[in-house]
């Protein structure tokens, strides 16, 4: 007979989440009004379920291992459950409105299928959704015109966003498009981009002029769905992530110089309920997405 692997304690992930989210586990004592030997209890208790070591210091702050970050992802989804459950078992729903603004690429592929299940479970909550570019939407965020926004971390801009994950730039094309071909004859690389200021825009042009690569923007598009329709036509290539990329392109490989990755942050104002579980809900799906 198979032994059954453990249940883990879920107070003991909320103590592990909020841990995180504070960066200390002093500090989520505190929120959590339990004493710091007790929170420490809970996270060894933890670890000792999952076998494994999930923190660890770095600097005077606090990261995941990488079995950290798999507990994490799972651990938001789990306590999201529970507070559902919790919830309905009250007979409580959730009644607000969420205003949230998403860059194209999420909101062409990742947020319809977010939205649409946190809409199913929470009825009462009316979404008013907005698809953009990562400027407008910080501007209409600043102006009080969003509750959320998610967006790509801009390096040169600090703000006060949260860090929810990371996802790995690449170069596409389509799989006609002989770019070998091009460099060997010193023809510049045709890039199909969307108007300056652009994030991925200024990492390929900075990735390229690094690498001596010569290039020239041969389309310029105002939409993300321009964008593709370009690559897929075989005008040129492109530099975005993985998600929202049509099947019937690839990824350019061992060719062009490697352009690094992009953070995706996640701005909010003071945070309810309703806002909370959908941010969590993002939260989990990133990786899957990513």
């Amino acid at each position: 007979m198979n032994k059954l692997p453990p249940t883990l304690d879920l107070d003991a992930l909320r103590t592990f989440v909020t841990g995180m989210e504070c960066g200390s586990f002093a500090q989520a004592a505190i929120r959590l009004c339990r004493s710091t030997s007790a929170v420490s209890a809970q996270l060894k208790k933890l670890e000792q379920q999952c076998g494994a070591e999930l923190v660890m210091k770095k600097g005077r702050g606090l990261a995941l291992t990488r079995d950290g970050e798999i507990v994490m992802g799972y651990a938001r989804r789990m306590l999201a459950l529970n507070d559902e459950m919790q919830n309905a078992l009250k007979g409580e729903q959730l009644q607000e409105e969420i205003r949230i603004g998403m860059q194209e690429d999420f909101g062409e592929s990742l947020m319809p299928g977010i939205l649409g299940q946190f809409r199913r479970h929470h009825p009462g909550v009316r979404i008013i959704a907005r698809v953009d570019r990562n400027r407008a939407l910080l501007n209409a965020f600043d102006a009080n015109d969003l509750d959320m926004v998610l967006l790509w971390q801009n390096e040169r801009e600090l703000r006060q966003g949260r860090t929810i994950g990371q996802s790995q730039m690449v170069w596409i094309q389509h799989p006609d498009l002989d770019i070998s071909a091009l460099l060997a004859k010193g023809e510049p690389l045709p890039l199909v981009m969307f108007e300056h200021p652009c994030l991925m825009r200024s990492r390929a042009i900075d990735c390229l002029n690094r690498a001596g690569i010569p290039w020239r923007v041969v389309f310029v598009s105002h939409s993300l769905s321009g964008i593709w329709a370009a690559v897929q036509a075989g005008l040129g290539i492109t530099l975005r992530t993985r998600i929202g990329m049509p099947r019937n392109l690839r990824v350019v490989r061992n060719v062009l110089p490697a352009p690094g990755s992009l953070g995706i942050t996640l701005e909010q104002k003071d945070g309810t309920n309703a806002r909370t579980m959908l941010a969590q809900l993002m939260e989990a799906a990133l990786p899957e997405a990513t």
